[in-house]
């Protein structure tokens, strides 16, 4: 544990250097392919076609967000009501049960992920959505803020065809909004396994609240989702509706 806390911490100090360290061994970022609203609206359309035909009962369902480091995507999504658990781990890869220190050493095509665990009936799919985008810069398929290279790329990750449809419709709405004068380019993809970190990765911002913020603070995280997301940074319902999390730049010992 003291190992990586101590790296990440060494990274945040030689912020200026992060941006030459960006293939650290993982090789080119995968090229996220750019959709038209006709091309996504198509794939939205095949998607509820399938999600009719997949029925769903459970009480609890799933989903995987990829936002960079794993440690800054458990708090928003914890403090929501209906989300059940958040776990850090990875996804997206050809590996199996791989390390953080196989991830981060590259070659098996993983990126930092959190999957949370929620309740349909407490907290829709759609909300997460929301807090998902405000928490990452949806501009950047080259990793996330201060964190560089393949295995901190954004994305939605799905697993059935309800979520494809509603994650492509939320990255599709997004790029109408004229919010930005860049496309969106996270990925929307299907999930394939997760693979859970070490347990000291679990919870860190709570075991470490001291070297969370450091890192946090250093990564300039929180700076950035201010440029691009203005109050709703970090992650808030819709006008109306309660407060779904804190501001990241808040406390988060309590």
């Amino acid at each position: 544990m003291g190992a990586v806390v101590r790296f990440r911490l060494t990274v945040v100090a030689v912020l200026g250097a992060l941006f030459f360290l960006a293939g650290c061994g993982e090789g080119a970022v995968p090229e996220v392919p750019i959709l038209s609203a006709a091309e996504s609206l198509e794939r939205e359309a095949e998607a509820l076609e399938r999600a009719q035909l997949e029925p769903r009962e459970a009480e609890a369902d799933t989903a995987i967000f990829a936002g960079g480091c794993f440690w800054c995507m458990e708090p928003p999504f914890d403090r929501i009501d209906g989300v059940i658990s958040t776990t850090s781990g990875f996804t997206g890869g050809h590996v199996d049960n791989p390390s953080y220190d196989d991830v981060t050493r590259g070659g098996t095509g993983h990126t930092e992920a959190v999957k949370v665990v929620f309740d349909p009936e407490r907290i829709g799919y759609e909300e997460l959505l929301w807090v998902f985008w405000r928490n990452i810069d949806p501009l950047d398929a080259g990793g996330q803020f201060c964190d560089r290279g393949a295995h901190y790329r954004p994305g939605v990750f799905y697993l059935h065809a309800e979520q494809e449809a509603l994650a492509l419709a939320s990255r599709r709405e997004l790029d109408e909004s004229g919010r930005f004068d860049r496309p969106v380019v996270a990925e929307v993809t299907e999930a394939g396994p997760f693979w859970p970190a070490e347990e000291y990765h679990q919870g860190f911002y709570l075991k470490n609240p001291e070297h969370y913020q450091r890192y946090r603070t250093g990564c300039r995280r929180d700076q950035r989702l201010e440029e691009l997301w203005g109050a709703e940074a970090g992650g808030y319902l819709r006008s109306g509706d309660t407060a779904l999390s804190p501001r990241m730049g808040m406390d988060l010992r309590n």
